[in-house]
This record gives C-alpha cells, structure tokens and sequence, in this order.
C-alpha cells in the first residue's frame, strides 16, 4: 500500500472507533476526520468544505423543512386520524399505525413520522393491552424500514444517488429505490405485525414509578422564628442538599406558584412544597426549625390533585409574579428526548427551567430507570423520558423550542385543514417535479421550500430550527473524505481483499458481503455515515468483479436502512428507549430476525431488478 492509503485507513479506522465509543457527537467526529484528511493533504484545502454544497445534503435539508411543514399544519395528524382504525383487533391495529409509519417516512424525515405517531402508539397499547413498548419498537422500526423506499426517504439513499452521480452515472430517480425498498418495506411490517411483535420484551412502561423523585410531595410551614426566614429558596436548598430534596412550589397568602424563582426569600408562615424523601428530609428540616404540615403530605399518586397554581416569572428582576389559575391550568407531561433536541447534554439548572420557562422538572427516567446523579444536576440523553409540571401553555411553548415529544394525547397543534393541504401539495409537487425529470432533486425541493415560506407551511424563522444541523455537518464533512478514499486508491484495495478473502471472486457473495457489512455497521454508528465510507468500496468491488455497481450501491442503501439491533443504531431506536422502558439487549430479539428477513428477500430482487 502506498502512504496515502495508509493515511485513508488510519483515519477512517480512527473515525469508527470514535463512532463507536460514542463520547462526541457523529458531525465532531466527521469533521475531525475532515481536518485530519485536509492536514495530511489527502484532501486538498481548497476543497474542504466542498461537501457542503453537495446536492444530496441541499435536499437533505429542504426536505427536514418541508417536513416541518407537514407537522405544523397538522397534515399528518387528519392523516392518521382517516388511516388509523378507531375499533380493531391487534393485527389490523398495528398493520395499520406501522403501514402508515412507513408511508410517512418514504415522504418525510423518519424521526419526525416516528415522533408524530408515538403519542398515538402509547395509547394505541393500552387500548390493545399491550406494554407500550410492543408498540413502539413495531413502529420505530416500521418507520425505518419505510426510508428505503423513496430517493428522499432516508439521508443514505441520497448519498448513494450523489455516488452514482459522480462515477459518471445519472443519479438514481426518486421511486428508483421502490421495486425493492417496498417490497422489503412490505415484507418486514407484515412480519412484525403479524407474529415479530411477540418478540419485544414486554417491559413495564416508564411511568411515574420509574422515575427518580421523592415518595411523596410534601407540604412544610415555616414558622416564626425558623432559621429559614430570609433564606432564599435557593440557600434552603443547599442547607438540606444531601436530603435530595428540591422545592417545586410555594405557598404565600393563600396564593400557589410553581417553580418560584431561586432568588425568592422565604416568609413566615410560608408553606413550601417539596419534592422529597421525607425519611431523611425530616431530620434536614428539624435542625431548620421547621416542621412538616399536618395532613400536608400527600402520595406521589395524588400528584395531579395537589398541583400547585402558576406563576408568572419576570425574568428581568428574577422575582416571581404570581396569579391565580384554575387547577386544571397546571398539568403533568411526560415528555421523550429526541436525538439532536436542544437539551441533550444540559441539565436542569443549566437550561434555567424554572425562570426561563417556569416549569418543574419532577423527574426523569433512563432506559425505564431512575439516573442516579442529582435531579436537578443530570445531564440529559436523548432518549430520557422528562415528567414535567407547569402551566399548559407554557408547556407548549417549551415542547416547541426543544424538539421534546409528549406522550399521550397532544393539544398542542390544531390542524390547520387549507394549510395542511397546501402544505401536502407542496410536498407532492416537490415529488413530482424530482419524478418528471423537470428538476434536480435539490432545486425541486429548494422550490419547495420557498413557496412553504411564502404560503406560511413554515414560517421563515423556523426554516433553520427545522434542519437537523449535525446530519448536515456530518453529510458536508464526509463527502471529502470518501472522496480521499476513491483519489487514494483506498477503496479497490479494500475492494479486493473483500472479494478475494471473503467473497472467493462469487458476484453474488460479494453482494451479500457488502449488504451485511453495511447493515452491521448501521447498527453501531449512524447510517448516513455507514452509507459515505461503503459506496466507493461497493463501487471498487463491482468494478473488480466487473459487474454492474448499481446492484452494490442499492445493497448499501438497503443496508443502511436497516439498523435493529441497538437502540444507537437509528435516532428512531434511540427515542422509544426510555418510553418503552427497554434495555440495550432487547433490540436484537426483534432486530435479528427482521434483518435475516430482509437479506433473504432483498438478495433475490437485487439480482432481478439491478442485474449484474
């Protein structure tokens, strides 16, 4: 091997490892990669950033946006509501909700067909008496499955038409990928909703008792004369700190407010609310000189009867001002982490829930177990199921700005009927356009995402907060670095050691190879990432068998398409992880057999439809 090369494969073999160990997010990752090509001179610096302008991240892009659009007008929710049956048995129950996951997601961004429909899913289970994760982990994976099935489905399956695009070919059309995407697509729901389902563990959900708050909400009376007159609530936080304990209301004239501000400094006779463990606050409280209200207590059962009223935070003087409202105004949510959503990384205190929103962070929920590190202290995953208390509308707002999911029934978004239908038509002419030949993927949908601003599907300032930003770095960042592959020679070398050691030289082995490395590696790190570093080693083995590399670039896109064996593969595996209270083992007993399932039927229409 030449030195170049063996740069290549130094740093794709340290940009796994770096994708699997899981410590920095894919687009850092990608970058460094990026950086460590340019330095090195495998990738020269004037085309380093070229990626970015690439025609498969352009539409990757637009197509987040139009499908933030679907979303606001409520296009999808009068979809599923006409799809959905309202009495069904199991069967047609969840063939119905995972047909439609998977229509959706040849159409829009799967994670936000996955988010749409997984408040739908959770009371689907109970009306079907199922755990809720026997539902969700059929949807996730219905709504992966549908990706495959459209040019615009799934980020990978544009990589792979960008990759047959620059070896000289014409990129692939949109519905290229449908005479085997639908087929596997169909394959796989059918055989999840008829008997796969049975294979989900059925994990108790992740309700309130799998999170980590105190036994009860307790309610104390400071007293004259307490040392605790004059403290503010944030110094009478740290003075009973190790009796995990946090202040999630206050009591003040007859007057209730939620998560009054930290620099708010207590009263005599003030009654404050506590989220405790009241064996081990009593004695915290004792050397305070204050004592637990008489009948103050009650169960974490009776939440919703006890809740505190609302406030209204001033955020400018940090004081609380508080009004009265009707106890219904006040509600629980529990709330899903989406992958990439703003909070992920933060904590409680660091996203100033309190005074920037006024919500209460109760508790959180982690693969259907409490964290162990302090509530207000822990830094969220994607993925954590957040119970959270506040006042409805500003519950909305905060859902809105962080990209969370609410499980349950949703009043968050009424449907708009004349937008939802300029919003659908927008989409489908968008398609249409691609379909016709008119237009490049990337100018039809740039069209589409222009005639959105202007006819308000989306508005103008939420374009940019509807892209999911580390996909696109990561799309930008490792176009150059395949390409350092292809330049280098990198990719036949690889090429050949697979077809001579592991194929033997049989075309339909390689292919088999190929789809198999590529779904093991979708598995472990993303997929968008696993379809860039695989197409120019698929493209080298076709051109070493001499073959058509059509075949091998469509098993890179199924393959890719096709992460069930770990809640990292995918962003939809990650989200059902703490609603459905799963572990990191339960995936495979699903996971395994559906891509057994989708070897064995893709394999066959590869060679009929893409010919070697």
């Amino acid at each position: 091997m030449t030195t170049p090369q063996i740069l290549v494969f130094a740093i794709l073999a340290t940009m796994m490892v770096l994708f699997l160990w899981g410590q920095f997010r894919h687009d850092i990752v990608a970058l460094l990669a990026l950086m460590a090509c340019v330095v090195t001179g495998l990738v020269p610096a004037e085309d380093a950033f070229s990626g970015f302008g690439h025609p498969a991240v352009i539409t990757v892009a637009c197509v987040l946006i139009l499908s933030q659009g679907l979303q606001n007008t409520g296009a999808v929710d009068w979809l599923s509501r006409a799809v959905l049956p309202a009495r069904a048995g199991r069967l047609t129950s969840m063939a119905a909700l995972m047909g439609l996951g998977a229509l959706l997601s040849g159409f829009m961004n799967n994670v936000g067909a996955m988010a749409l429909l997984m408040p739908v899913a959770v009371q689907l289970s109970g009306r079907l008496a199922l755990t809720p994760g026997q539902v969700l982990m059929p949807l996730a994976f219905s709504t992966i499955l549908g990706g495959m099935t459209t040019l615009i489905g799934t980020p990978p399956n544009l990589i792979v038409s960008g990759f047959r695009a620059e070896a000289g070919g014409s990129p692939f059309s949109m519905f290229d990928f449908a005479p085997v995407g639908v087929a596997v697509a169909v394959a796989g729901v059918a055989f999840v909703a008829l008997a796969g389902w049975r294979l989900v563990p059925a994990r108790k959900a992740a309700g309130a008792e799998g999170f980590e708050t105190g036994t009860y909400l307790t309610e104390v009376r400071v007293p004259e004369g307490s040392k605790a007159v004059g403290m503010t609530l944030r110094q009478f936080e740290n003075e009973i700190e190790n009796s995990e304990t946090q202040i999630v209301g206050l009591v003040r004239n007859e007057v209730r407010m939620t998560a009054p501000h930290g620099g708010r400094r207590i009263r005599a006779e003030d009654i404050l609310i506590l989220e405790a463990n009241v064996e081990t606050l009593a004695k915290a409280l004792s050397a305070l000189g204050i004592k637990l209200e008489e009948q103050g207590s009650s169960s974490g059962d009776q939440r919703q009867e006890d809740e505190p009223e609302a406030k209204v935070t001033d955020t400018e003087s940090g004081e609380d001002k508080p009004e009265l409202r009707r106890d219904e105004d006040i509600v629980l949510r529990e709330l899903a982490v989406l992958p990439g959503s703003s909070i992920v990384g933060r904590s409680a205190s660091d996203l100033r829930l309190r005074t920037r929103y006024g919500l209460n962070l109760l508790a959180v929920s982690r693969e259907g177990h409490p964290p162990r590190a302090r509530l207000r202290t822990i830094s969220l995953r994607s993925g954590d199921l957040l119970l959270m208390q506040g006042p409805a509308e500003v519950m909305a707002d905060f859902i809105d700005d962080t990209g969370c999911v609410p499980l349950g029934e949703r009043h968050l978004r009424i449907p708009d009927t004349r937008l939802a239908i300029i919003a659908g038509a927008i989409m489908l002419g968008s398609v249409g356009i691609v379909t016709a030949g008119l237009l490049p993927a990337a100018a039809a949908f740039t069209l589409g995402v222009i005639a959105s601003m202007l006819l308000r599907t989306v508005p103008p300032r939420q374009v940019y907060t509807a892209i999911d930003w580390p996909v696109i770095v990561l799309l930008g960042a490792l176009m150059p670095v395949a390409g350092a592959m292809e330049v280098t020679g990198a990719a036949d070398v690889l090429a050949r050691l697979l077809v001579d050691t592991v194929a033997q030289g049989n075309a339909i082995a390689a292919l088999a190879v190929v789809l198999v490395t590529t779904m093991f590696l979708s598995d472990v790190m993303n997929n968008a990432a696993t379809a860039a570093v695989l197409c120019p080693i698929a493209m080298g083995i076709a051109a070493t068998l001499g073959v058509n590399s059509d075949s091998y670039l469509m098993a890179v896109a199924i393959g890719a398409s096709c992460a069930f064996l770990t809640p990292i593969g995918h962003q939809n595996n990650t989200l059902i992880l703490g609603p459905g209270g799963f572990r990191f083992g339960d995936y495979w007993r699903l996971g395994l057999p559906l891509e057994v399932l989708v070897v064995a039927v893709s394999i066959p229409l590869l060679l009929i439809v893409w010919p070697l």
